[in-house]
């Protein structure tokens, strides 16, 4: 995707897009990874018993509610700390 200036449009840049590019690409990469973790570890309790189906949709709605809460952006930014904490981890 092109840069907004690159674009001949006009239109200035948000503010910390030029800074920052692939910011928004890292936490989309991150979201998308975790998603698919939790995904297969619901399968995983579903499949083993330890887990029923209606408790897991319930917690499947609980998420998908509490993404669109005033809150939502607070447990963003937990995580997205959180994940830029163990990436500073070194072995």
């Amino acid at each position: 995707m092109a840069r907004w200036s690159e674009r001949g449009c006009g239109v200035r840049a948000p503010r910390g897009w030029a800074r920052r590019p692939t910011e928004g690409v890292i936490s989309v990469a991150i979201s998308l990874s975790v998603v698919v973790l939790l995904a297969v570890i619901l399968v995983v309790l579903i499949r083993g018993g330890s887990i029923k189906a209606g408790p897991a949709i319930v917690a499947i709605l609980f998420g998908f509610f509490l993404a669109s809460t005033n809150i939502a952006p607070s447990v963003n930014r937990f995580l997205n700390s959180l994940a830029d904490t163990i990436n500073q981890i070194r072995f």
